[in-house]
């Protein structure tokens, strides 16, 4: 069967929907059970697995379903057909705003997430979803980054990406955003876990982002049904998938009471590595990283780091499909220059001085350069490289690169 045509939103003009399809039985079975209330992944998955198939339990009579420990409700709810109904309701609004499914029937359904302790039984998604299936590091952190948290992000992520590993994050703000930047940066793939349905965009600031992810040739996904909005509860519950499926789990910036941590426990209980970037001992930021590595998370200043931790299968694997070799690429480090096209002198000058990882306030920025620039040129230079996309302007007049 083929797939929905997928698109960031499938109001725009151009964007050509085809026809609606049926989804066939074990899948919309599956379907259906994800849909049914009272139900979560844990008794889904036993059902299935006392019958054999998720058609051999929507096909049960009442008692037996009962039989099954199945709450009242939702034992009800199969046997009645109300169960059905609304997963064929779901199809539609999926196929409606541009996605598909993945189903544990389905080839594409991750292998890495059926080792975990409670898979999701169904995944909604927009983009690719042959890159579930592909090694992926998960970069998390805290929603209020350094400059220094920001920089680490974006840059081992691109070095990562570079080198052919798929990023995966949870898209919010802070960490998350910047290493699907940085994945993008590096024209990779990027894959984005969403506590939401894949219909409904949070933070909505990021919106230009979701839509740069599938344009690349990234992907969405979520195991919430469309038009679920941002409940609390969701985020924490989701972070086992983003850990599921990963090899491993990278840890920038998260403070003692970090939603990250619970990232990082999930990783550990579903034995995949966990690395961590060392930060400051002042900064409340530091906290996690730097109590993970004192527990016995590797410790990771580049992407070598990380590279060196991985199976060798996983490393084979990702280096066939790149067509590239582990002692190919240079090192790229948080303070080399980027790959740039040539800049206007006053432009290169102002960014030479700046780092990723530090702001440099304007007054200091203006004194290091008073022997080279006028403040004039250097506004302006600041001015045109903040349009680029090249510097970040933070409260107080604070500058930092970008990359």
């Amino acid at each position: 069967m083929k797939n929905p045509t997928q698109s960031v939103d499938s109001a725009q003009p151009g964007i050509t929907l085809v026809a609606p399809q049926v989804l066939e039985g074990e899948r919309l079975a599956w379907l259906a059970l994800t849909m049914t209330s009272g139900l979560g992944p844990t008794r889904i998955w036993r059902a299935v697995n006392a019958t054999g198939t998720a058609q051999g339990v929507m096909g049960l009579p009442l008692t037996q379903l009962e039989g099954l420990r199945l709450p009242a409700v939702s034992a009800q709810s199969i046997a009645s057909g109300k169960s059905l109904a609304e997963a064929e309701k779901e199809w539609s609004l999926v196929q409606q705003g541009g996605g598909t499914l993945v189903t544990p029937a389905d080839e594409e359904y991750p292998e890495r997430l059926r080792e975990i302790f409670d898979p999701p039984t169904l995944l909604w998604l927009r983009g690719d979803k042959a890159l579930l299936a592909q090694p992926g590091i998960a970069i998390v952190g805290t929603r209020h980054p350094t400059p220094y948290g920001t920089g680490m992000a974006e840059m081992l992520a691109r070095d990562l990406a570079t080198h052919g590993l798929n990023i995966l994050s949870g898209m919010a703000r802070g960490v998350d955003t910047a290493a699907h930047r940085g994945a993008l940066e590096a024209r990779g793939k990027t894959v984005a876990v969403w506590g939401t349905g894949i219909d409904v965009i949070y933070p909505k600031e990021n919106k230009r982002l979701a839509e740069q992810i599938l344009e690349a040739g990234g992907a969405i996904i979520s195991e919430y049904p469309m038009g679920t909005f941002p409940a609390p509860q969701n985020f924490p519950i989701r972070n086992r998938i983003l850990s599921g499926m990963s090899v491993g789990v990278l840890v920038i910036e998260a403070s003692e009471n970090s939603g990250t941590r619970i990232t990082a426990r999930c990783a550990l209980e579903q034995n995949r590595e966990v690395f961590a970037v060392p930060g400051n001992v002042t900064s409340k930021n530091s906290w996690g990283p730097n109590t993970l590595i004192k527990q016995g998370a590797k410790l990771v200043a580049t992407w070598e780091d990380v590279w060196e931790e991985l199976p060798t299968q996983i490393r084979l694997e990702v280096e066939e499909r790149q067509g590239i070799a582990s002692s190919d690429g240079s090192d790229a480090s948080l303070f080399s220059k980027p790959n740039l096209p040539d800049l206007p002198e006053d432009q290169a000058r102002v960014f030479d001085a700046l780092r990723p990882d530090q702001a440099l306030q304007l007054d200091e920025l203006v004194e290091k350069l008073e022997d080279k620039l006028s403040s004039s040129e250097i506004f302006t230079a600041l001015f045109e490289l903040e349009l680029a996309g090249r510097v970040r302007v933070m409260p107080g007049k604070n500058y930092v690169r970008t990359f």
